[in-house]
């Protein structure tokens, strides 16, 4: 497979917080349209690998490549060098990432917060903008929303603006972090069927970080479980979470079912 036919890759990424290894030397190939799901105990690194595509974190060793191009590099004579913030920014536009707690613009109406960043980043007109977003807000069941501001909404609904919000951006690369975990639990199931839909539209290529395991059984092309810095193992879902190889995987699913959690 070439590089263009990648969405993701990276190449013995090394990420370290002083003395700390918070990814080991970590290679990764993503194809375009593949979904992903990230798991493994925390501090393993998970949010870590969303946050270096982000550009939220930087890298100590190895290369990001995103739809063929470098990330934290650019091209110079026979080599690379470290990207410049222009080089950045260009880069940031093929990514979305939905957080944990939402981070809407508090004085911005539902609305704004979906329409806005198109028009300031992408150059997209007003009229464009403000269509997508009541078509985005449709997709995710907030049509009515549109006038409200994020204090008038419940956690769950935040969190479908967010996710409208990102896709509004037109991003070929979704990035989900942990997006229900600060959600009471009787909103989880309706950001997840948000979720759900957009897997199964299949074009757009999705690394989710979460603890729903049944989640990520379904909608996932391949799990990768995580662990001190690297993968221990990955491999299609059914075979992750019903004949995993490795004993580190076997006692953190061990765990995760003593918790309550669903994994079938």
């Amino acid at each position: 497979m070439s590089d263009r036919q990648l969405a993701v890759e990276f190449r013995g990424v090394s990420k370290l917080y002083g003395a700390l290894a918070v990814l080991k030397e970590l290679s990764l190939s993503v194809p375009q349209g593949e979904k992903i799901a990230l798991i493994g105990p925390s501090g393993s690194g998970k949010t870590t690998v969303l946050r270096i595509l982000m550009t939220l974190e930087t890298i100590q060793a190895g290369t990001v490549w995103v739809k063929g191009e470098p990330l934290w590099h650019m091209p110079k004579g026979d080599g690379l060098a470290p990207a410049t913030e222009t080089h950045l920014h260009a880069m940031r536009r093929h990514i979305g990432m939905v957080f944990q707690h939402f981070n809407l613009f508090p004085h911005m109406t539902v609305q704004e917060n979906v329409a806005r960043p198109p028009q300031i980043v992408l150059g997209v007109t007003s009229g464009e903008a403000e269509q997508r977003a009541q078509d985005l807000l449709r997709l995710v069941g907030l049509a009515q929303k549109g006038a409200s501001y994020p204090a008038q909404l419940s956690g769950g609904q935040k969190q479908r603006v967010a996710i409208a919000r990102a896709l509004a951006m037109q991003p070929a690369i979704m990035l989900f972090d942990e997006p229900t975990s600060a959600l009471d639990p009787e909103l989880v199931e309706e950001v997840l069927a948000v979720l759900r839909d957009i897997a199964l539209e299949g074009k757009t290529t999705m690394l989710l970080v979460t603890h729903e395991m049944s989640f990520a059984r379904e909608i996932s092309d391949r799990i990768l479980f995580l662990d001190g810095g690297a993968i221990v193992e990955e491999g299609p879902p059914d075979q992750i979470f019903s004949d995993p190889k490795e004993e580190r995987t076997r006692l953190f699913l061990k765990k995760i079912i003593a918790a309550g959690h669903r994994i079938d």
